[in-house]
Order: structure tokens, then sequence, then C-alpha cells
């Protein structure tokens, strides 16, 4: 196709009237604009309205109009009711500006069916910058708008359904989190009546070894209880945060001892999965009440004694460390104790790693475990 270099003479367009025999005679542009199966017209922007001076043979196949019909007129008749405006007022503005055009555009043919045009227009203009010609180019391009269209109407439809679905699921999620919370309350408020039970059943006991056997029960059950008043709490049923639960704990446990103790809690916040938190939870109290109950006995009245406890992640690991200021417990591995022996027991479930070690003075354990990214990485 001429750019706007090519030299060319106002009546060069009278060129395509000279080719009346076969292909190739007369000037070879002209042949090869008649020939092309690629709709094509010439429009003179010298003349009102910029009518159509040539069109070629596809261009007539391709709109049904009779070249009669077409020649002297400006493009535009084959624009209709349905025909965006934007479109129409882009090429106006590109022409004007004597700029390419390359757009789609819904037009209209002779018998009143439509067809989406891609249509493409050049200016030509001589060397002295006279405006000659514009020359556009037509091709039905119906299919691939169908197909475009089909593939909006099927990503709309698949938002919406993808949007229902969304919509669906929250709700469920929401049920099973509400059934969820409604669960965690039910246990803690069971784990409260078997409690009072066990308290109500100790006073009636008269063996001191039978009650301090009901008295370890409860704290246990209790600390069972703070896991599910956390779990019912949380806005995520799934998760459990064990800072705030060692915070509930530690503060509880030496409140309720009556002794005056000092707590120094250091808690990163460290989340875990719910099933994980029961077993790691009576873990941390076995560790605390046992460090109250024993950790400053035999200790001088002036002692302060202190309950602390360090948490944070360790790339993949919980790092907790539960320690006191007492009269050290040394090497508590030998003990066979039903305390110990429970920690190890959920230790193993747990996969965590606990050391006990006699800091001087005082104690302190430290418990290693995965995370749950951890844990999925193990296997």
């Amino acid at each position: 196709m001429m750019d706007a270099k090519t030299p060319l003479t106002a009546d060069d367009w009278h060129m395509t009237d000279d080719l009346h025999a076969e292909q190739g005679k007369g000037d070879p542009f002209a042949a090869a604009i008649r020939a092309t199966r690629m709709s094509m017209i010439i429009t003179d922007p010298r003349r009102r309205d910029n009518p159509i001076v040539f069109v070629n043979d596809a261009f007539l196949k391709l709109t049904g109009y009779e070249r009669s019909e077409v020649i002297g007129r400006n493009c535009r008749f084959l624009q209709g009711p349905l025909t965006e405006e934007a479109a129409v007022q882009t090429l106006r503005d590109q022409i004007a500006a004597r700029k390419d055009v390359s757009i789609d555009i819904l037009n209209y043919r002779k018998d009143g069916s439509t067809f989406w045009n891609a249509l493409f227009i050049s200016p030509v203009s001589n060397e002295s910058g006279e405006l000659l010609f514009y020359f556009a180019s037509q091709l039905d391009v119906t299919d691939r708008k169908t197909s475009e269209k089909r593939i909006r109407d099927d990503n709309a439809m698949f938002e919406i359904a993808v949007r229902e679905r969304t919509q669906e699921l929250e709700l469920a999620l929401e049920t099973q989190k509400a059934l969820l919370h409604e669960v965690d309350h039910r246990v803690k408020n069971n784990l409260q009546m078997i409690s009072s039970l066990l308290t109500m059943q100790s006073r009636s006991m008269s063996d001191e070894a039978t009650r301090a056997s009901l008295a370890a029960a409860l704290t246990r059950i209790e600390a069972l209880s703070t896991v599910h008043r956390r779990l019912y709490q949380s806005d995520n049923v799934s998760t459990f945060d064990v800072a705030d639960f060692i915070r509930d704990l530690v503060v509880d446990l030496v409140a309720a001892s009556g002794q005056q103790l000092e707590h120094d809690l250091d808690l990163e916040p460290v989340v875990i999965s719910a099933d994980r938190a029961a077993p790691l939870a009576l873990i941390v109290n076995e560790l605390v009440t046992n460090t109250i109950k024993h950790a400053f006995t035999g200790m001088p009245d002036s002692h302060k004694g202190k309950v602390a406890a360090r948490l944070r992640s360790d790339n993949d690991r919980l790092v907790l460390q539960i320690a006191d200021n007492g009269v050290g417990m040394g090497d508590s591995g030998g003990s066979d104790s039903f305390g110990l022996r429970l920690i190890k027991s959920l230790s193993r479930q747990l996969r965590a790693d606990i050391g006990w070690k006699d800091a001087g003075p005082g104690t302190v354990v430290d418990i290693r475990m995965p995370t749950d990214k951890g844990a999925k990485a193990r296997g």
C-alpha cells in the first residue's frame, strides 16, 4: 500500500479505470487492487464529504452493493443502529488528523445483515504534502468477534458461578465456624462442670494422696478448658495462638497458687493448628504446675520466686522455655512420675524435643517442636 512519501498526482485514481482487460496490463498497482481478495476502497478528501471514488470487486462481494450504488458516497452508509458511536468518533478524529486508522467496527450489508469489519485506513499525500486519497481495506472478522464475545460471555458466566460458589463456601465456612465455636463453647462448659464435680468430690476425700491426684487432674482439665475458651474466642477456628494461651495459663496458675511469685513473660506470636493445641497445653500445664509446686520448696522467705516463659519461632520450629529461680531440679530424666510420663508421651505425639537443665539457681526446660510448616516438611 502507498504511503505518505509516494509521489502521486490528483488524477492517479483514474488509472484503475484503465484496467478493463486481463490483469497485468496498464498500471500494476491498480491491477493489484482490482485483483486482490482483500476488500478495498479509495476516497477523495478533496471532494465534498470525502466520497468513494474506487471500489474493488471484493468490497462489492463483502457488502452486497453494486458499484454504481457505492461510487460517490461517503462510506458511512455502512454504519447502522448498532454501530458504536465511540468507534465512529474515532474514525472521524483520525481521518481529520490525517492519521492511520485501525479499528474493528460493526457495519451493515445492503441486505441489512451485520458484519464486524477490521477496517484500516491510510492517508496518501504527494511530495508537497497535499492530501490526495484515503486508501481503506476491510476484512470480515465476524467469526473472531463472535468467538471473543462467546469467550467473554463464558468468562462472565464462570465469574458469576465462581462468585456464587464462593458465597456458598463462605456461608458454609461461617456455618462451620459457628458450629466449631459452639462445640468449643460446650466442651469448655462441660470441662468446667467436670472440674466442679471433681472439686466437690475432693472435698469429701480424707486421703491426702487422693486429694492431690484430684487436684492435679483439675489443673489439667482447666488447661484444656482454657484451650477451648481460646478457640471459642478466636476468629480462626483452625489455628491456635500459643502465646496468648501461655500468658493466660501462667498468670492464672501463679494467681491460684497463693504464693508471692513473679512471672516474667517474653512471648512472640506463634500460631499452630488447633488439633495440636491440647497436647501442647497439657505439656505447658505440667511444667508450670510442677514449677510452682516444687521449685520454691525450702527457699528462704526472703527469696522472691519467679516463673519465666519464653516463646519464639526458629525457622520451622517452635521454641518454648519454662524457667524458674528456685532450688533446681537437676536431671529429671530418671523420674517416673505420672506428670513426666505424660509429658514424654505428648512430646512424641507432637514430635517435640524436651530437655531439663539446672540453671543454678533454678531449672530451665527447653521445648522444641516443629511448627505446622515444619511438621508437613517432615511428613
